[in-house]
């Protein structure tokens, strides 16, 4: 699993030739506070039932608030033959220090 901080994957995005799957994998009441834009909500308890719903072969980004629940879900999707994994190292709280100061933290 590769680790990107919020500045590295900003960069990333706006060069890749396609855009990886942003896997949010908070609760809800966090998506809806704040997101980036373009990321789907499956929190992380749900992961394991809606593996069907995600491709193992397609570059997958893992987002939660500080980085420490995407790296688990990031090894777990490892373990099931996703070979394809970033993980967004600090969060949604580093994307909005270093990214986007408009965001809503919490």
């Amino acid at each position: 699993m590769r680790e990107f901080s919020a500045q590295e994957l900003h960069a990333y995005l706006n060069v890749a030739a396609e855009q990886p799957l942003l896997l949010d994998v908070r609760e809800p009441w966090e998506f809806d506070k704040a997101r980036i834009e373009g990321a789907t909500l499956v929190p992380m308890r749900s992961v394991p039932d809606r593996l069907q719903e995600l491709d193992p072969a397609r570059e997958t980004v893992v987002i939660c608030h500080h980085g420490i629940r995407s790296r688990m879900v990031g090894h777990f999707l490892e373990s099931q033959g996703f070979s394809n994994i970033i993980n967004l190292s600090g969060g949604v709280a580093s994307w909005a220090s270093d990214v986007d100061q408009q965001m809503p933290t919490y």
